[in-house]
């Protein structure tokens, strides 16, 4: 046998090894734990849009909704609809967001014990989840069953024996239905051992445990890996998963790395309550701390050029960068982790062009403004640019604004409130005023500069108006008598 031939040989077992022992292991590993969110809590139930906020988060995925039930025989289930069905997959499919679990959120009200077609509404369930890419798992919540099932012998009976039948079917059909319970470890598996079917699992939801001051990690396992299909990683509203004292989500991880368990994480709830009605900085925020636990969450297209820098510093900026991309509701998002980069690189560069211009004046000053003038020239373009690959005109318009502590507006409605007849043509030409004070201020090197840029422009607006023939000075005391009559302080 020839070397190279022996080579060949070699070369090709090595390959063999790390395709069939090494690889499955290093994928098993990355997909062990994959997390979404879920979409009617979203308010984006059964819609595209789902998809899209989820892409933007950096889930894996999302949970999809059947659609409302209500007083209605069926589900209001859009991916009936054969068109309807191919936006969705090309969707799905377009932006990398597959459907984890498909539920059946309006079980949360109707009583599984009672309703008649129950089977036609799992069938349809179970056709979805064929539909949408052999979604393995279906949620299935027990809310609807009244408070008193898991007590009542009757109802729990009646209960378990349509959950059998519902996973008999669902075995047949390559499926697991995840039901959602007010019990604990030691009573789900009392009830999954009466149910007497493998296609019926629990679907673990954290709040549930916590309402009722049990402990999640001895929960967890007692209650074993194998029977959870899915879990709901959240609380009821109130803080974000990263800051309530009720769940650490660290030791969770733990405890689910020892037993073994990998599947689907969805944030349900946990939407801090003083912004409720933010989706995106509210499941940004939770999508994210539980992609950093458990996954990794994807880093920024645009790296933040802090090496070399104090630490000190450099929080002090990222700071003062989120406060643009909290305004825009972003800062929890793939976009807005560019955009905060960008913001920070900005300030970095306008410090390294001016501490570059001071140590130069030191021996020459002309040379020193020059160089610092065409720097900032570069940069600021640039800045546009760079924002313009993430954001819309209006939103880097208020990024802008927000760097130069909404000044723009400030100025702008207090002239507009003083002077009640300006025409159009005057309010045009002070607000193209305020815009250029903001592009020359942007790139000032401290609060101070920017706001002596607008104190120049004001003074410019101020003999503007005075030209027109407006008296500034009896329109600021009008403009006060107004405030104060309206109980305003001046």
């Amino acid at each position: 046998m020839s070397k190279k031939f022996s080579f060949c040989i070699n070369i090709y077992f090595y390959s063999l090894f790390i395709t069939f022992f090494l690889l499955p292991k290093i994928v098993i590993s990355q997909r062990r734990y994959q997390i979404g969110a879920c979409d009617w809590m979203m308010l984006k139930r059964q819609t595209l849009g789902a998809f899209d906020l989820c892409h933007q988060f950096g889930c894996d995925g999302l949970e999809m909704d059947m659609g409302p039930l209500g007083k209605r025989e069926a589900f209001e289930n859009k991916l009936r609809d054969e068109k309807e069905l191919q936006n969705f997959r090309n969707t799905s499919e377009t932006l990398g967001m597959k459907v984890g679990v498909v539920a059946m959120s309006g079980f949360y009200a109707q009583n599984l014990g009672t309703r008649e077609n129950y089977m036609e509404l799992l069938e349809d369930c179970f056709d979805t989840m064929d539909k949408m890419g052999d979604v393995k798992i279906a949620f299935l919540p027990l809310g609807g069953c009244g408070n008193d099932w898991s007590t009542n012998k009757a109802k729990r009976a009646n209960i378990a024996k349509r959950l059998h039948i519902i996973g008999e079917r669902a075995k047949e059909r390559g499926k697991i239905v995840g039901i959602d319970t007010p019990l604990n470890a030691n009573e789900n598996l009392k009830l999954l051992k009466e149910i007497n079917s493998n296609g019926i699992s629990i679907f673990y939801k954290f709040q549930t445990i916590i309402e009722n001051g049990w402990d999640i990690v001895k929960d967890l396992k007692r209650l074993g890996a194998k029977n959870i299909c899915g879990i709901h990683a959240t609380n009821t509203d109130r803080v974000w998963l990263k800051d309530d004292p009720d769940i650490n989500m660290p030791l969770i991880k733990r405890t689910l790395d020892e037993i073994g368990w990998s599947g689907w994480l969805f944030v349900e709830r946990s939407r801090d309550a003083k912004m409720a009605r933010n989706t995106k900085m509210n499941y940004g925020a939770n999508v994210r701390y539980l992609k950093e636990i458990f996954n990794s969450y994807p880093e920024a297209d645009v790296k933040l050029n802090s090496e070399g820098r104090d630490p000190n510093y450099v929080k002090t900026i990222l700071e003062r960068a989120q406060k643009a991309t909290d305004e825009l509701s972003i800062t929890y998002t793939l976009v807005g982790q560019n955009v905060l980069n960008i913001i920070a690189n900005k300030y970095f560069k306008l410090n390294d062009i001016y501490e570059e211009r001071d140590e130069l004046k030191k021996t020459d000053k002309e040379l020193a403004e020059a160089k610092c003038d065409s720097k900032l020239y570069r940069s600021h373009f640039e800045f546009g640019t760079d924002l313009s690959k993430y954001l819309k005109q209006e939103e880097i318009d208020k990024i802008k604004d927000i760097m130069t502590y909404n000044v723009v507006k400030v100025t702008y409605d207090a002239q507009c409130e003083m002077i009640p007849s300006l025409t159009e043509e005057e309010k045009k030409q002070i607000m193209a005023w305020l815009i250029e004070a903001r592009e020359l201020a942007i790139d000032a090197e401290s609060s101070d500069k920017k706001h002596e840029i607008f104190g120049k422009y004001k003074g410019r607006i101020n003999n503007y108006l005075s030209s027109r023939g407006y008296d500034l000075t009896k329109e600021r005391e009008e403009w006060y008598k107004r405030i104060k009559e309206n109980g305003g302080n001046v």
